[in-house]
């Protein structure tokens, strides 16, 4: 009998297992292998289900700060099961924005957008894609062109003008003056001029403003169903969909009654002149000719409209008033701004926007506030449309970033006394705020950068110089005085102070 017919079966059955078993091993020595290759992302331990969302806080950007200290300029946390990436220095910012910048220009979907923005049809949140790049055009080239924002000067010098003699009657009848108030008036008459064709403030102001502040409070709310899908019942169970959803009913049928008005006063007038045309005038000549060869409808209409609020009254009149509590904090750097602007202008009291050219603490001044103080100290989140490496790290499609512009604004590796107030800083430096450097970004950068940029700016400028050239300004004593001084900030889509910034006026000689 030969070997072969001796020969134990069982052998056959632990041939294909030898095999499998080191193939197996070949393959876990190749992914080691090849992961050794690629950094790994350094990420703070997470828990089960929920990942880092716990370890958020209610004051995001801090929080990622304090995480960044620890973990880097790009770290990987995870919201539920989506991983996020946290960028927290310039130079990871440059990558993300400029050089992979169309990876990243999606925008990820969140339940509060859709509810007030129509599904998200607005510029900053509507998705990457043709849709985006005809709306954004738009914007661009006819609401927010140079030309555009140039044709509401008047409407700015005349709303300044109204704000400057309220501050004048605070002074007559002794009264200290509540410039928040007074700030957050003036962008929302400036915005709804220019947008709307009126004034919306006074009697019925609160059919727009009462709803728009609740919108912006519930737009910043962390919502656990973008994160945790099958816990999206929880939205309706705590009332948070339900809140949303009525307040953008108010808002919309608004924008309704605004939309129809301006139909019924076009009919018999000149469209032809879009200089003397406000957005919705704009918006609705732009329907009707199909002048971008991308036709629009009362929904966009309405989105862009929208858009034009959320960006245009509520960041500007935020900036403005950390400008004043910081320059009420600095004594010094108020005189330098009052001499400078004082000097320029001597034969007259009221500042007109070709003053402003020759301005340029005024311009540090405003840059300072803005590293220190961004509106939206973390930008609106991108998402990954693909996978794409990033500073030796792999970056998976579908990865949601977030930039924390309040971080790298505070960056101690780059900004000497990071956390100072220093106009001076700026004055013979070439950093801008536009985009082009990433060290000051409060606009972002790249395709997603905020396109009223220059909208924002010269209401900015031209309400600060008339401020400080009309008008000396103290701190009240007592509890007012304290909390005008105290720097504690809200939570919400931008960031405002907590406590009313309070303060007294008395008329420059």
């Amino acid at each position: 009998m030969s070997n072969s017919q001796h020969e134990n079966p069982s052998s056959w059955f632990f041939l294909p297992v030898v095999t499998f078993f080191m193939l197996f091993v070949l393959r876990t020595l190749l992914n080691l292998l090849s992961k050794s290759n690629t950094a790994k992302l350094p990420s703070p331990p997470k828990l089960p289900i929920i990942g880092n969302l716990h370890q958020l806080g209610t004051h995001i950007h801090c929080t990622l700060q304090s995480f960044a200290q620890n973990y880097g300029p790009l770290m990987l946390l995870h919201f539920g099961k989506v991983p996020v990436l946290v960028v927290s220095t310039a130079e990871a910012a440059r990558e993300v924005m400029k050089t992979h910048d169309l990876v990243f220009s999606n925008r990820p979907h969140r339940k509060m957008f859709d509810i007030f923005l129509y599904g998200s049809k607005d510029v900053a949140s509507a998705p990457y894609g043709n849709y985006w790049r005809q709306i954004r055009s738009i914007s661009v080239l006819h609401l927010l062109s140079a030309k555009k924002v140039q044709s509401f000067r008047a409407v700015r010098e005349e709303e300044i003008s109204i704000m400057m003699e309220r501050v004048n009657q605070c002074c007559s009848s002794s009264m200290p003056v509540n410039l928040t108030d007074l700030l957050s008036a003036l962008t929302n008459d400036i915005v709804c001029r220019a947008a709307l064709g009126r004034r919306y403030s006074g009697e019925g102001g609160s059919k727009l403003r009462e709803p728009m502040n609740e919108m912006m409070e519930l737009m910043g709310a962390s919502i656990i169903g973008d994160f945790i899908p099958w816990l999206d019942w929880f939205g309706r169970i705590n009332g948070m969909y339900g809140r949303a959803e009525k307040v953008a009913k108010q808002l919309d049928e608004f924008f309704d009654e605004v939309v129809e008005e301006h139909l019924v006063s076009k009919k018999g007038h000149d469209e032809d002149d879009e200089d003397k045309n406000d957005l919705v005038d704009t918006l609705l000549s732009i329907q009707k000719t199909n002048a971008t060869g991308f036709q629009i409808d009362k929904t966009t209409i309405k989105a862009l409209i929208l858009d034009m609020f959320v960006a245009g009254t509520e960041t500007t009149s935020s900036t403005l008033g950390w400008i004043m509590t910081e320059l009420l904090r600095h004594p010094i750097a108020m005189r330098n701004l009052q001499a400078e602007v004082r000097n320029v202008v001597t034969d007259r009291s009221h500042i007109i926007e070709e003053d402003l050219s020759s301005m340029h603490y005024l311009k540090a001044v405003i840059k300072e506030t803005l590293r220190l103080h961004p509106p939206a100290p973390v930008l609106v989140p991108r998402e990954s449309m693909e996978d794409a490496k990033v500073m030796g790290y792999d970056i998976a499609r579908g990865t949601q970033i977030i930039v924390n512009a309040w971080a790298i604004g505070r960056d101690p590796s780059f900004w000497h006394q990071s956390q100072e107030f220093q106009p001076e800083r700026f004055l013979n430096s070439s950093i801008d705020i536009k985009g082009h450097d990433f060290h000051v970004i409060p606009f972002g950068a790249g395709r997603r950068i905020c396109p009223g940029i220059n909208f924002a700016m010269i209401v900015i400028e031209l309400a600060l110089a008339n401020l400080v050239r009309q008008f000396n300004w103290r701190v009240p004593s007592g509890v007012v005085g304290d909390q005008s001084m105290n720097m504690a900030e809200t939570t919400g889509l931008a960031i405002h102070r907590k406590f009313p910034l309070i303060a007294i006026a008395s008329p420059h000689a």
